[in-house]
């Protein structure tokens, strides 16, 4: 069998480091915001190539941390690719402010920078761009648009830890960046966890309060804030793993290779481009058959994931807001996509394997 993922596989490697920080973080006494999340902000602070580095609970407080920071007006619109995961239209949505969707780009999967401009009206005050499956947007046109018309452009990079466009990573082109620890992810915690990267020092010294209850100093509340602080346990385990992003970065890329050159070309593959250093947190192929696919790779112990079965607007939670509306390309994404396993603990043989099978579907 060839799973997904296995994720005691995944994190086998680290299990004595693991037991040693846990140890030490356990006799230590001290469990929230300690010496183990500092730390660790400054290490991912670094490996971005940013100024700051704020840990909270969980990719999606992340995101609402980001709007939060900025007293967007309530009911304000941000604009969000149609093909996102539904966090981050959460997010926006519990921020108090408007979701306005844009289609993707049907090659890429990332929002399509010429169809942003039309979705602007007055009431627009932020670009929230999503790096989907480990590749960056294209920003460049994007943060134009955003300073030629005085948004804030916040970048989702949940599943982009180390991608980058030209010599820049993901959580440096907008004006601050939520990342996910989810345990999937190329780096990934034990648990939930996230935080938000700037290079803005105001923003960053209001999100460290409005993750402590709107508190800078104990005891002492300036801001509504919430309680969403990375937990100390969770920090030494990611500090343990972040010397590592590389290495399974560069793995999976390597294994995103093999499928590249090995399936055949009625497969949809993903599209490599000049200057884009993709991470693959996914490598999803298309295909019209896509349940009847996953069904044959299944039926030869092939296991696969859809990321994902149904986009936002046609979620029933979301239904009544977008009501009326029309997202083609989101629906044929969400309809022909399949993901391939390409984990850290799946080897070139496994991956030849798949190729294999897919070839004679």
């Amino acid at each position: 069998m060839i799973e997904y993922e296995n994720l005691r596989r995944v994190n086998e490697p680290f299990f004595r480091e693991f037991r040693r920080v846990f140890k030490e973080t356990l006799e230590s006494g001290w469990y929230i915001l300690g010496k183990n999340v500092a730390r660790f902000e400054r290490e991912f602070a670094d490996y971005c190539g940013a100024s700051h580095c704020i840990g909270v609970a969980s990719g999606l407080d992340a995101l609402i941390l980001s709007l939060k920071a900025f007293d967007f007006p309530n009911g304000s619109e941000v604009l969000v690719p149609s093909n996102t995961y539904i966090a981050t239209i959460l997010a926006i949505l519990q921020s108090g402010l408007k979701p306005v969707m844009v289609e993707p780009h049907l090659h890429t999967y990332n929002i399509d920078p010429h169809k942003i401009d039309e979705r602007i009206t007055v009431a627009t005050v932020a670009i929230m761009v999503v790096h989907l499956y480990g590749k960056v947007c294209e920003m460049e046109p994007i943060t134009e648009i955003g300073r030629r018309h005085g948004l804030k452009v916040i970048e989702d990079c949940a599943q982009a830890h180390g991608a980058r466009l030209k010599d820049k990573k993901a959580g440096t082109f907008g004006d601050c960046a939520a990342f996910s620890f989810y345990p999937t992810k190329n780096l990934g915690a034990l648990g939930d966890a996230g935080a938000v990267v700037t290079n803005d020092p105001d923003c960053a010294a209001k999100i460290r309060a409005l993750r402590n209850y709107g508190s800078a100093k104990k005891y002492y509340n300036d801001l509504v804030g919430m309680n969403s602080r990375l937990d100390e346990m969770q920090a030494a385990l990611l500090s343990v793993k972040l010397p590592a992003l590389n290495r399974i970065n560069d793995h999976k890329r390597r294994l995103a290779t093999l499928y590249h050159q090995g399936l055949r070309d009625n497969f949809i593959k993903p599209c490599i481009q000049d200057d884009f250093f993709d991470v693959y947190h996914i490598y999803n192929i298309r295909h019209p058959r896509r349940d009847e696919l996953k069904q044959y790779l299944e039926a030869h112990d092939i296991l696969t994931e859809i990321h994902y079965p149904v986009p936002p607007h046609r979620q029933k939670a979301l239904q009544c807001m977008f009501m009326g509306t029309s997202y083609p390309l989101a629906d044929e994404i969400h309809r022909t996509t399949l993901s391939l396993p390409i984990s850290i603990c799946h080897s070139a043989e496994d991956v030849a394997r798949v190729i294999d099978v897919l070839n004679r579907f």
